[in-house]
């Protein structure tokens, strides 16, 4: 029996690439820098988090699940930072 497993973090950072163009990768592949804004796997790679950064505060803005793909989840974060 072959068992196949899916790693969201192993594709994160490229991904952010392929979405947002250059990022800065944060917590070790974990969250990567967009602007003023972090993006992060949480919940055991099931969440994004879009994390505003104001100095060395955090506000947590929203999340979205990655139910659909890390890609799809990314677009999404994307539109939500657009406003």
């Amino acid at each position: 029996m072959k068992r196949t497993f899916v790693d969201p973090a192993a594709d994160f950072v490229p991904a952010c690439r392929r979405v947002f163009g250059d990022v800065r990768v944060l917590d070790g592949s974990r969250a990567v820098l967009v602007g003023d804004v972090k993006l992060s796997l949480e919940n055991g790679e099931r969440e994004l988090w879009l994390v505003e950064m104001q100095g060395p505060l955090e506000h947590w803005r929203a999340a979205v699940e990655l139910e659909d793909g890390l890609e799809l989840a990314l677009r999404k974060a994307r539109e939500l930072l657009r406003g």
